[in-house]
């Protein structure tokens, strides 16, 4: 139990911090899935494209950017793992809809991942408020 929450946590820090799928796969199934009820991901509907698009946004889009983490927990019947942030990043680079801006965020979210028997992870729904989000950043 320790052990998958702790490969949780390696995941979690590695996905945000812009290190991509190459990074992020040994916790992860190859199949892992991805749902997020927000208008800039919803197309996105597997882990690997969602690890290379936070990769994309913290190498190009919002370099430098950060996570601030609020709480982190397991819960062993449902086989989960939650983590609940607020990402920093401030719109400098290429990658977004619109010019850079220069306009900083602070957005809440939560990532909450589900773990196979194996340990590794199955599925990750991220919870997001994007309209507030991307209304910070001149979106």
């Amino acid at each position: 139990r320790a052990q998958t929450m702790e490969a949780c946590k390696a995941f979690f820090e590695r996905c945000e911090t812009g290190q991509g799928w190459s990074a992020c796969q040994e916790f992860c199934t190859p199949d892992a899935s991805f749902e997020a009820q927000s208008e800039p991901l919803a197309d996105v509907k597997t882990l690997e494209a969602y690890c290379d698009w936070m990769k994309g946004l913290a190498t190009s889009t919002m370099p430098g950017c950060r996570y601030d983490l609020h709480h982190s927990s397991w819960d062993e019947g449902n086989k989960s793992a939650c983590f609940f942030a607020t990402f920093h990043g401030t719109h400098t680079g290429e990658g977004g809809p619109v010019p850079p801006t220069n306009k900083s965020i602070a957005s809440h979210y939560v990532y909450a991942i589900t773990v196979d028997g194996s340990g590794k992870i199955s599925k990750m729904i991220k919870i997001w408020n994007a309209p507030w989000a991307l209304k910070q950043v001149g979106w």
